[in-house]
């Protein structure tokens, strides 16, 4: 493991756990937590792409393997 990733991942892991319990202090069924799941992987899916192709027309980031 690279030490510099070790902050990011220690990090994605703690804002994962608060993610997970302010989720569960809603007290939602299964299926609610997994529309609401797919509705922001959309949305940040979505922003990635924009942000990707918008970086690929101007030439600053990298041709498709």
């Amino acid at each position: 493991m690279n030490s510099e990733l070790l902050l990011p991942l220690v990090s994605s892991i703690a804002w994962i756990a608060v993610m997970m319990s302010a989720l569960a202090s809603r007290r939602l069924g299964w299926g609610q937590m997994i529309k609401m799941a797919l509705a922001w992987l959309v949305i940040f899916g979505g922003i990635l792409v924009i942000v990707e192709w918008v970086m690929y027309a101007s030439g600053d980031g990298q041709s498709p393997a």
